[in-house]
C-alpha cells in the first residue's frame, strides 16, 4: 500500500461511482416513485385540492420528468438536484395536483447531492442557493396578498392570529425538511469516506501480516541454514582431515589408518544423528511457532558440557588443541550454552580448512560476572591441498547467532600470525532474571 492511495483520503477523496446494482436500485426507485406520484394525482385531483388545477397530462409529464431525473441521481446529483427543484417549484406554480411524493423525491435529490456529489464545492453551493430560492419562494408567498386573504375572516382562538400560526409551523416544516436532507446527505459523504478509510487501513495491515509472515519463513529459513551448516560443516571437515590422515599411513600403519576410519565413521554418525534431531524438530507440528528472531527451542542438545568432545574430533584429526576455562563455571542458558558451542564449533572447523592440520587451537572460556567470553585462536599453517575455500558464511552465521542472544563478535586474523575469534555473550544473573521476567 502506498502513500499515495492513504493521502486520497484528505480532502482531495473522491467517492467510487456507483455501482451497476445501485444503478438499478435507482431505476427501480425511480418507477415506484412514478407509480405512487400517478395514483397520488388521482387523489389530489379528486380531493379538490386546486380549484383550478392543471390539466392532467401536465400532471403526468411533470411527475415523469421528476421520476426520470432519480434514475440518474447517483450518476449526476447535482443535475439531478436542478431538475427536482425545478419541477417542485413548476408543479405548484402550475397547480399540478400533487404535493407527497414530489416533496419525497425533492428531499431525495438533495439528499443525493450531499451524498454522492464528487465535486464538494459545488454541492454545497448548489444545495444552499436551492434553499435560500425555496425560502425566499416562501416568504414571499406567506408576505403575499393571497395567504393573507385566506386568513382575513378567520378569528384569532389562541395567542397568536391563524395567520401567523400557519406561516411559523410552514416555515418550521421546511427548516426541518431543508436542513434534514442537508444534514444526512453529509453524513452519508462522510460514512462513506470512513468505510473507505478502514478499507485501505484494512489492506495495509493484511499486507503487514504478509510481510511479517514471509520474514517469519525467512528467519525460519536463515536457521536452519545456519545450523546445517554448523553440523555438515564440521563433520565433514574433520572427516576430510582424519580421511586424509588415513590414506597417508594407510600403507605403513594401518592401525593408525584404522583408528581415522573409525573416527570418520563416529563422526559421520554424530551428524546423521544431529541432522535427524534436527529434522525431527521440523516435523513437529506440536512446537509454538515464534515471530522473534530469536529461537526458543534449538534442535541440537550440544552446549558448553560438550566442548571436551569438540576438541576431541579435532584432536582425532591431528591437531593439537586445547580448553581452558576461566572463572567459575555455572550454569547457562540453553540458548546461551549452544551458542558458545556453535561459535567454537565454527571456529575449529575454520582452522581445520584454512590452517591445515599443522594447526594449534587454544580455546579458552571464560565466565565473567555479566556476561560469558570464548576465544578461539589457532597458531595458523598450510591448508592441504585442494582444501575447500571458505564462503564467509560461517562469520556471517555467527554474528548473526550472537546478535541474536546481544553478543558480540571479533573476528580476524592475528599479527603474530593465526586467527582469531572471540565471542563476548551476556549470560549475568541480572541478565538471566530479566530474561526470566520476560519470559
Amino acid at each position: 500500500m502506498t502513500n499515495s492511495r492513504v493521502d486520497a483520503l484528505d480532502d482531495g477523496w473522491l467517492r467510487p461511482r456507483p455501482s451497476r446494482r445501485e444503478y438499478r436500485a435507482d431505476a427501480i426507485l425511480a418507477i415506484v416513485i412514478f407509480a405512487l406520484s400517478l395514483g397520488s394525482l388521482e387523489l389530489y385531483d379528486s380531493a379538490g385540492f386546486y380549484t383550478d388545477p392543471a390539466p392532467p397530462w401536465l400532471g403526468v409529464v411533470m411527475v415523469l420528468l421528476q421520476s426520470v431525473a432519480l434514475a440518474v441521481r447517483r450518476r449526476l446529483p447535482v443535475t439531478v438536484l436542478i431538475v427536482c427543484a425545478t419541477v417542485f417549484m413548476g408543479m405548484q406554480l402550475l397547480h399540478v395536483p400533487e404535493i407527497l411524493f414530489t416533496n419525497i423525491a425533492f428531499f431525495i435529490a438533495m439528499y443525493t447531492a450531499g451524498a454522492w456529489g464528487r465535486n464538494r464545492r459545488l454541492a454545497m453551493v448548489s444545495r444552499l442557493v436551492v434553499i435560500v430560492a425555496m425560502f425566499v419562494w416562501l416568504f414571499s408567498a406567506l408576505l403575499g396578498a393571497t395567504f393573507a386573504a385566506a386568513f382575513a375572516d378567520k378569528d384569532a382562538v389562541g395567542s397568536v392570529s391563524p395567520a401567523v400560526a400557519v406561516g411559523l409551523v410552514t416555515i418550521l416544516q421546511n427548516l426541518l425538511y431543508f436542513g434534514g436532507a442537508y444534514y444526512f446527505g453529509n453524513r452519508a459523504w462522510v460514512a462513506a469516506r470512513e468505510r473507505a478509510a478502514l478499507q485501505v487501513r484494512t489492506e495495509q495491515l493484511a499486507e503487514a501480516r504478509e510481510r511479517t509472515a514471509a520474514q517469519a519463513v525467512s528467519l525460519e529459513r536463515l536457521r536452519i541454514a545456519r545450523e546445517l551448516h554448523d553440523v555438515v560443516a564440521h563433520h565433514v571437515s574433520v572427516m576430510g582431515v582424519q580421511a586424509g590422515a588415513a590414506r597417508r599411513v594407510l600403507q605403513r600403519d594401518p592401525q593408525q589408518a584404522a583408528e581415522s576410519l573409525s573416527a570418520i565413521e563416529s563422526s559421520a554418525r554424530e551428524a546423521v544423528d544431529e541432522l535427524h534431531r534436527m529434522l525431527t524438530t521440523l516435523r513437529d507440528d506440536s512446537r509454538p511457532s515464534s515471530g522473534s528472531t530469536v529461537p526458543t527451542d534449538e534442535p541440537s542438545t550440544h552446549g558448553v558440557e560438550q566442548l571436551h568432545d569438540l576438541l576431541d574430533d579435532a584432536r582425532s584429526a591431528g591437531l593439537a588443541a586445547q580448553l581452558t576455562i576461566v572463572g567459575e563455571p555455572r550454569p547457562l542458558s540453553a540458548l546461551v550454552s549452544i551458542t558458545v558451542y556453535r561459535v567454537v564449533q565454527e571456529a575449529v572447523t575454520n582452522a581445520i580448512k584454512h590452517a591445515g592440520q599443522s594447526a594449534t587451537i587454544d580455546v579458552r572460556l571464560r565466565y565473567r560476572e555479566l556476561s560469558v567470553e570464548v576465544e578461539v585462536t589457532d597458531s595458523g599453517g598450510t591448508p592441504a591441498r585442494g582444501g575447500v575455500q571458505g564462503s564467509g558464511l560461517g562469520i556471517v552465521g555467527m554474528r548473526e547467532r550472537l546478535a541474536a542472544v546481544g553478543g558480540t563478535l571479533q573476528a580476524g586474523p592475528r599479527a603474530r600470525g593465526g586467527y582469531l575469534v572471540r565471542a563476548d555473550i551476556p549470560a549475568g544473573v541480572a541478565v538471566a532474571r530479566s530474561r526470566e521476567a520476560a519470559q
